[in-house]
């Protein structure tokens, strides 16, 4: 019997005490996103009195989840759409004077159904940033350079076809970047004579292959590069002699993320993340400094900030059983001073930790997964549960992204409920090498999913997982890898959990917001091509709306009705199909989010239903949970079918 104390949903899915921790340019301020009045904001304060810290942004609805500094020092840049429609604006707070104070905030995007998006801010224009708008064709972002004080905006470059543009310090625009027919890329620069090709990106090094930035001195751009290798090393860039220079590679794992110095901008350090991450040093001048850092505290360093003098550095350790750490670390004096934890409530509470493996495809392929036990579940500490376990697939989104180890408050929920949780990286995720990536083309509904059961078959043969009680949930990728394991391995599980997730890949590609459009055929290329007979009738093949009747086991649909990348047809669909048939499924409707739930009360009162639908299915005589209770207050959910299939809820919504 587990005799861990139930953690509540809100302490793992409530706003976080502080996220996004960040320090002004100048080094005056220390900044994060903390909630105010219930809804995440971005909190200010000197970097010496922290206690006075005050909020200087107001946003109401649905918290802002990305911000910056802008060069000013005195102005935190950040973006909002409105109810997840995606149509993201620019907005600048100002910080004040001596003292953060609550300062205006002007809208420096001010367009109904446009989306801007940053692309670069510099030391040499503190006052103004580089920008893309859709405004003036929905397919294309045009390249402006905006005022953020006067909200004055000068194009730069119409856009001509291209999927993106690269600006250097001196905001000069340098290249752009353009699909070619066969799903690969080529790089333009400008000149007298118009846009002239300068590099080729083949089809297989799309997805692990982009530049990244510009030295300060406009000379050498660097690279993630596959081409000529399988794994994605980091390459610098010559622009006048053309030469190119590997600075770092690993055998197993892509290039991550890359540690530039805050002016020069000159590669100083690369991770790479096979099943952990490591980094690597590329400049002794740092070497000191990491080797303190590694000593101050446990878990998986990251440094998140510096300063433009680089005096100072924010950084954090990820654990896997236990918050966030942010510590600010002093150079000159090397003393990193501890700051706070993301979630306090964490620190006393008895966490999962979570395990890696690699594990073998049925076809080969080395496949890294992560998996969490219920604490007090592995008495010998072996890696392996007493007795095989309810278990919980996660497929991550995507279906180009990757799991990580660390801390996951769904890995920390189920397995504090009585699951044993399993994340597996299969084909076409990122980060493993190109071949790996693209391995997994074409195969949506195949390979993919057949890597994923082949990870469930693992946990079985383990003794991890109890072969009756598996439920497979996700997100996005995660939320078609749900309906195809109800629909392609109908046995396997034993229910299932979407959100947001495509049921029909025909349909999900003909209403792809316009702004994806630029990158078309790369979505045809790796998943099929709708606009030919014999890609459709692949789409076909790989999508579950298809084989609806073969659904028999419990499902719950979560489903954001402004959702830009998978609409809500696509959840209307299947429910529609499976009504039809008899066959039952709860479905939920969220009118004010879209692709996943950015406000806590929605995320709380989606996962209060799965808790509960999860535990009648899997049964309480394994697993627990806890009530619906409050967590649908303040929530704008509407449950359009299926209520009766959840304990608590059809009482819930009553009251």
């Amino acid at each position: 019997m587990n005799t861990i104390p139930l953690i509540p949903r809100k302490v793992l899915f409530g706003n976080p005490d502080r996220a996004g921790v960040n320090i002004s340019h100048d080094g005056a301020y220390l900044s994060w996103l903390a909630s105010r009045d219930g809804v995440m904001n971005v909190w200010v304060a000197r970097r010496d009195n922290l206690a006075a810290a005050v909020p200087v942004t107001h946003d109401t609805g649905r918290g802002i989840r990305f911000y910056l500094w802008a060069y000013t020092n005195r102005h935190i840049l950040y973006i909002q759409d409105r109810n997840g429609d995606e149509n993201w604006r620019i907005y600048a707070a100002e910080v004040g004077g001596n003292a953060p104070a609550d300062g205006a905030v002007k809208d420096l995007t001010p367009f109904d159904g446009v989306q801007a998006q940053v692309y670069a801010i510099s030391p040499n224009f503190p006052n103004e940033i580089m920008i893309g708008l859709n405004q003036r064709e929905a397919q294309w972002h045009d390249l402006y350079r905006l005022n953020i004080l006067s909200g004055e905006m000068t194009l730069v470059q119409q856009n001509e076809g291209f999927a993106g543009f690269d600006v250097d310090d001196d905001y000069r625009l340098r290249d752009a970047a353009r699909m070619t027919p066969d799903g690969g890329m080529e790089i333009l620069r400008p000149g007298e004579d118009g846009w002239q090709a300068s590099e080729i990106i083949p089809p297989e090094d799309l997805l692990t292959t982009n530049p990244i930035l510009f030295e300060k001195n406009g000379e050498v751009q660097y690279y993630k590069d596959s081409r000529g290798r399988n794994t994605a090393a980091l390459i610098a860039y010559h622009w006048s002699s053309g030469e190119k220079t590997l600075l770092a590679e690993d055998p197993l794992a892509d290039a991550g993320d890359v540690l530039f110095h805050p002016r020069d901008k000159r590669a100083q350090a690369i991770s790479f993340t096979y099943d952990r991450k490591r980094w690597q040093i590329l400049d002794t001048a740092i070497q000191p400094d990491l080797d303190y850092l590694c000593t101050v505290a446990d878990g998986e360093l990251e440094i998140v900030a510096r300063t433009l003098d680089d005096h100072f550095w924010v950084v954090l350790y990820v654990v896997d059983n236990g918050p966030v750490r942010f510590y600010l670390y002093d150079r000159e004096r090397r003393q990193a001073a501890f700051l706070f934890t993301n979630r306090k409530a964490l620190e006393e509470l008895t966490l999962a930790s979570m395990q890696s493996a690699v594990i073998e495809s049925r076809d080969g392929l080395k496949l890294v997964v992560y998996y969490s036990l219920p604490p007090g579940a592995d008495s010998n500490h072996d890696g392996r549960p007493d007795r095989p376990l309810p278990l919980a697939l996660i497929p991550h989104g995507g279906p180009w992204g990757r799991d990580f180890w660390g801390y996951n408050s769904w890995h920390q929920w189920l397995a504090n409920r009585g699951f044993a949780v399993l994340n597996v990286n299969f084909r076409s995720s990122t980060g493993l090498g190109k071949a790996f990536t693209n391995a997994g083309d074409r195969q949506w509904g195949e390979k993919i999913i057949e890597d994923q059961v082949d990870a469930v078959n693992w946990a079985i043969a383990q003794g991890i997982a109890d072969p009756q009680k598996t439920a497979v949930m996700g997100g996005s990728f995660g939320g078609y890898s749900t309906l195809a394991g109800l629909t392609f391995t109908p046995e396997l599980f034993a229910c299932g959990v979407d959100l947001v997730g495509p049921s029909s890949l025909i349909t999900l590609l003909e209403s792809m917001p316009p702004y994806w459009k630029p990158m078309l055929e790369m979505f045809t290329t790796r998943v099929g091509d709708h606009r030919t007979e014999e890609g459709r009738a692949l789409l076909k093949k790989h999508s579950p709306l298809t084989y609806v009747e073969r659904i028999v086991r419990p499902l719950l649909i979560g489903q954001g009705a402004n959702d830009p990348r998978v609409k809500q047809a696509e959840s209307d669909q299947i429910v529609a199909a499976m009504q039809s048939r008899g066959i039952p499924v709860t479905y939920v409707l969220y009118p004010d989010e879209g692709h996943g739930f950015a406000r806590p009360e929605n995320n709380l009162s989606f996962n209060a239903i799965a808790e509960a639908f999860l535990a009648k299915v899997i049964g309480l005589d394994v697993v627990r949970y806890e009530p619906i209770g409050d967590d649908f207050a303040n929530s704008s959910l509407k449950v359009l079918s299926g209520a009766e299939a959840v304990p608590g809820l059809a009482e819930a919504l009553q009251g």
